[in-house]
C-alpha cells in the first residue's frame, strides 16, 4: 500500500517523481522493523537487532551502535531490500491487473476531489468486473 502512488506514477506516467519520497521511507522502515525487531526474516529467523534510535536506515546504523557484525549487518540489508522489492513487485503486478479500476479512481478523484470508502468499493467492483 505505501508503495502504491509511486508505482500508478510508473505506471500511468512512465517515470517517477519525489512525491512518494515518504512513502518510500515509510516502507523501508517497516522493512527494518520485520527484520531488525520482530523476526519476520527467513534468512535471520526470529532474532533481534535492535538499535538505540528509531532510524529507518538500513543496518549499517544498526551495526555500529550493537556490535553486529559486518556479515550479519550485510544480511539485514539483504533482508530489509528482498521485503521492500518483493513489495513493490506485487503491488506492480496488482495495479497493472487492475489499471481499469485505477483509471477509473483517478477520474473520480479528479470529478469529485473527495471518494469516500464506499465510493471506492463501487469504483473498485466495478473496475475489476470490467477487467
Amino acid at each position: 500500500i505505501l508503495m502504491g502512488g509511486r508505482l500508478a506514477e510508473e505506471l500511468v506516467f512512465g517515470k517517477i517523481t519525489s512525491g512518494a519520497a515518504n512513502d518510500i521511507e515509510k516502507a523501508t522502515g517497516l522493512a527494518r522493523k520485520m527484520v531488525c525487531e520482530w523476526g519476520m526474516s527467513e534468512e535471520l529467523g526470529p532474532l533481534a537487532f535492535k538499535n538505540d534510535g528509531d532510524q529507518i536506515f538500513l543496518a549499517r546504523e544498526v551495526s555500529h551502535s550493537n556490535h553486529i557484525s559486518e556479515k550479519t549487518s550485510q544480511l539485514i540489508d539483504d533482508e530489509i531490500k528482498k521485503i521492500v522489492m518483493k513489495a513493490y513487485q506485487h503491488g506492480k503486478e496488482l495495479l497493472t491487473k487492475h489499471r481499469k479500476a485505477l483509471d477509473m479512481l483517478a477520474e473520480a478523484l479528479l470529478e469529485k476531489e473527495i471518494l469516500n470508502s464506499t465510493d471506492i468499493d463501487e469504483i473498485v467492483q466495478s473496475g475489476v468486473a470490467s477487467a
